[in-house]
């Protein structure tokens, strides 16, 4: 009996101290202190300000920023790391071992070695870093994540579908298309759903590879941002808006899953 009033415990206090902080943040951007804390009354302004153009011309940039080079990432790192993904489980065991321990690599290495290691890279070939250059970052440390998401996939699917598909007069192409494709679908959009947010979050890597030209994203605006002293009022609606986008589209995911395993029962 104690022992499961101390677990229950933890778990409380765990999920107050991860949850705590979102939660003052959205009820703080329900009012228009500049400084976070600070009540003085319940007001939409922010959120306003944030969606009517009333915020900072550089905040705006940053978030196009951060929401383009989230998206194409995704994209692309979805694209290459299924692609990848079919060409790593069509290899003998051994190779397909080896192969896998080298994309968990990326993953497992700490996001400060990965930025130091690709502005290096970029300042060797003589890369004007920017747009491009943090793109392109994102687009390699995403791709082991995709990987790692189809693979299961791949894994649980039926070899002889694909040669199935084959003898009954479809190209390689069709039979990738319209056979292995819906197949890992679930794991395609996990990868997606998982680069898009992991570009978002980034600090490190953008930080090494963005350059001096004026180019922001949204981690690097706020840290930017913290160092003056304060935080941009409209960043607190912007948060609490981030959030919820993400729980929207985890839970949507979820249930999606669970009744595709309750239909497969």
């Amino acid at each position: 009996m104690i022992r499961k009033i101390l677990c229950k415990g933890y778990l409380a206090v765990l999920l107050l101290a991860l949850y705590a902080p979102i939660a003052i943040i959205a009820i703080f951007s329900f009012t228009e202190a500049k400084v976070l804390g600070n009540w003085t009354g319940f007001s939409t302004r922010l959120y306003q300000s944030l969606f009517m153009g009333g915020a900072s011309a550089s905040l705006i940039k940053a978030i196009e920023n951060t929401l383009s080079i989230g998206l194409l990432a995704a994209a692309i790192s979805t694209l290459l790391g299924t692609v990848s993904a079919i060409g790593i489980h069509n290899l003998t065991a051994r190779k397909r071992q080896v192969i896998t321990f080298v994309n968990n690599i990326p993953m497992l290495n700490p996001d400060i070695i990965t930025g130091i290691s690709l502005f290096l890279l970029f300042i060797a070939f003589h890369f004007s870093q920017g747009y491009l250059t943090v793109l392109l970052a994102h687009i390699t440390f995403c791709t082991p994540y995709v990987i790692l998401s189809v693979m299961p996939r791949l894994t649980q699917m039926n070899p002889n579908i694909y040669e199935a598909a084959l003898d009954l007069g479809a190209t390689p192409a069709q039979a990738v298309r319209k056979v292995i494709v819906p197949q890992l679908w679930s794991g395609m959009l996990s990868g997606f759903i998982l680069s898009f947010t992991l570009s978002i979050d980034d600090f490190a890597v953008t930080l090494f590879t963005k350059g001096n030209q004026g180019m922001e994203t949204l981690s690097t605006y706020i840290y930017a941002d913290a160092r003056k002293g304060g935080l941009t009022p409209e960043l607190r609606p912007l948060m609490t808006v981030i959030f919820l986008i993400v729980l929207i589209l985890l839970l949507a995911f979820n249930l999606r899953t669970i009744r595709q395993s309750t239909n497969k029962r």
